[in-house]
């Protein structure tokens, strides 16, 4: 009984100073890339916790369907690749390139660089985006996938800039909505740089000196 009293108390100190550590990442944390600075606006564990919350309600929805992924590169492979891991039902998952940005500014040029070989005939597919801000890019991408006669297409993505939407367009998964700031880390670039950083960073609204 003594040991599990231990066990008990030692596993809640650990939580604490867990909570403490990321406290300290997300409140101090500053990192310069190329030419910007930019500081911690989320942590990772925050981030891959509402990930498991999606696969399990993609899961939920998606049951006996074998839905398709289809992951925007280059961004959304992490979160691709986390949330194909929390998925407790069968599925599959392909790649699909398009190009929208230019350091931190959509050119407003849409172009698909690499195609779908995957027949979708009668398949129930899900886009997986990283960032859904003007919506352009999945729009255009929704009505060339309609040309392939799927059951359905559904789009599921990481963040979404709602003051940035330009088009009537149905997110059917979003794991947050963020304000309208430049962001990076967790598969998003700055000029495709930091991409592979663990936590999400804001861009500083201070200029460097």
């Amino acid at each position: 009984m003594v040991w599990g009293f231990f066990c008990y108390y030692f596993c809640k100190l650990s939580f604490f100073y867990y909570l403490c550590s990321i406290i300290t990442i997300y409140n101090m944390n500053t990192i310069t890339v190329k030419d910007k600075t930019f500081h911690t606006s989320m942590p990772e564990a925050q981030i891959k916790w509402r990930v498991k919350e999606l696969a399990q309600q993609i899961s939920h929805d998606m049951e006996g369907k074998n839905p398709l992924f289809l992951a925007v590169l280059n961004g959304a492979f992490i979160f691709a690749a986390d949330l194909m891991r929390e998925m407790t039902i069968p599925c599959e998952i392909s790649f699909v390139k398009l190009a929208s940005y230019q350091g931190t500014t959509s050119t407003g040029k849409i172009k698909e660089v690499m195609g779908i070989n995957e027949d979708l005939n009668g398949r129930t597919v899900i886009i997986l985006e990283d960032i859904v801000e003007t919506g352009l890019t999945i729009k255009q991408m929704i009505e060339s996938l309609g040309t392939r006669n799927p059951a359905e297409v559904r789009v599921c993505t990481l963040f979404h800039k709602p003051e940035r939407l330009q088009c009537d367009l149905k997110l059917d998964y979003v794991a947050f909505s963020i304000p309208n700031d430049f962001i990076l880390g967790y598969g998003l670039d700055y000029d495709q740089q930091g991409r592979g950083l663990k936590d999400l960073y804001v861009l500083d609204s201070t200029p460097n000196t």
